[in-house]
């Protein structure tokens, strides 16, 4: 006889329906929600229900780059391909044969809010700046999700699918399907098509010797959605963080269309350091940061003094740390923080400072001049 599951009861109080899943889990029994007994999703705490949180649940770089080692290189096997893996850009770009590039990209990861709804404007707004990042326009997304049904109402996945609607709608993108897997954790994001001139094309890696920095959102993404799911902070506290998150990265695409823009990137789990580093070598510069000018969300540097950072930080660090100098307390945890829904890197001619920051500026993007990039030297990055 067919084992039937249990229907767990709608108990009112958080932590008692987490206890009763964890016994469920622990002694293999199945169970189910009951559709009777509707439960009030206001109630459900989604980063409870990972691990991780955002892009801080990215493996860390040196583990990737051990999956993506490969004798060969996609642009052989495709001459069509313009950009591929090589130099660790946002997304892979295609010569379409007819002055434009077709711009392939994925982004998805586990809850970094415990509102549905927020979770999924994060998640799509995270995926779409790839396109942004590579000077370019989303015009198509496909929905990648995974859902623990036992554990979580349907209900609440589709309020996750809407926040991803808004945001696509947002950006002029149709969100057109997607799949979905019965997952032990719930995550979600997006495959998205998006089209550039390919003399528009930006890429991380063709900064210029004097090329100043930009950089357009403050950090601690990590620091603080860690410090929600610790229970450290307040709904109140996380407004900024969740409305930066959410900000599309539009300003990209016109960002493209500029000579004086020389290398575009965005800011995600690898962290500001991170992806400083992967411009610095895939221009074979380096390049000084002014950390005093880096721009720091509300309560990051109580929080980094306290130690809270999250995971991914000191897997970052690890895989950094031979390549940076002057870096040191506060400033690791934060230039090594894994940003969700981060802002734009930009090395841009110095003699058009003015010009960019002009532009930056009628669009209502947030900037901070940060850095330069400097010729090659012993280490990478320095901080000043």
């Amino acid at each position: 006889m067919a084992k039937m599951p249990l229907y767990l009861p709608n108990v009112q109080n958080y932590q008692q329906r987490k206890m009763m899943f964890s016994i469920f889990q622990k002694n293999n029994i199945m169970f189910t929600l009951d559709s009777k007994k509707p439960i009030d999703m206001g109630d459900i705490k989604l980063t409870q229900f990972s691990h991780g949180s955002g892009c801080g649940c990215k493996v860390a770089p040196s583990v990737l780059e051990e999956i993506l080692r490969s004798d060969d290189t996609d642009k052989t096997l495709n001459p069509h391909l313009l950009i591929g893996n090589e130099t660790k850009d946002d997304a892979a770009v295609y010569d379409m044969g007819n002055g434009m590039g077709l711009i392939s990209t994925v982004d998805f990861f586990t809850p970094i809010v415990d509102d549905a709804f927020q979770y999924g404007q994060i998640a799509a707004a995270n995926a779409l700046s790839d396109v942004y990042a590579m000077g370019g326009v989303p015009f198509l997304a496909i929905a990648v999700l995974g859902w623990p049904v036992g554990k979580l109402p349907a209900a609440l996945a589709q309020r996750v699918i809407g926040g991803a609607k808004e945001i696509c709608k947002q950006a002029g993108v149709s969100l057109a399907g997607g799949h979905t897997i019965d997952s032990p954790e719930p995550f979600f994001g997006l495959s998205v098509n998006g089209h550039v001139p390919v003399g528009h094309i930006k890429r991380n890696s063709s900064a210029q010797e004097g090329d100043v920095l930009f950089l357009t959102k403050p950090l601690g993404t990590g620091i603080l959605t860690t410090a929600l799911k610790r229970g450290l902070i307040s709904a109140e506290d996380m407004k900024q963080c969740i409305s930066s998150m959410s900000q599309l990265n539009s300003i990209g695409t016109e960002l493209g269309t500029l000579e004086y823009v020389h290398a575009l990137t965005d800011v995600t789990g690898f962290g500001l350091i991170g992806h400083l580093m992967e411009m610095c070598e895939g221009s074979g510069l380096s390049a000084e940061i002014y950390y005093n000018e880096v721009p720091l969300m509300d309560h990051v540097k109580e929080l980094s003094a306290k130690f809270v950072y999250a995971d991914n930080t000191m897997r970052n660090w690890k895989s950094y740390e031979p390549k940076v100098e002057g870096i040191s307390g506060e400033s690791l945890l934060t230039l090594c923080d894994p940003q969700t829904g981060g802002g734009l890197l930009i090395a841009v001619l110095p003699d058009k400072e003015q010009e960019l920051t002009a532009l930056l500026k009628v669009n209502d993007v947030p900037y901070s001049r940060i850095g330069k990039m400097i010729s090659k030297q012993a280490k990478a990055i320095y901080l000043k």
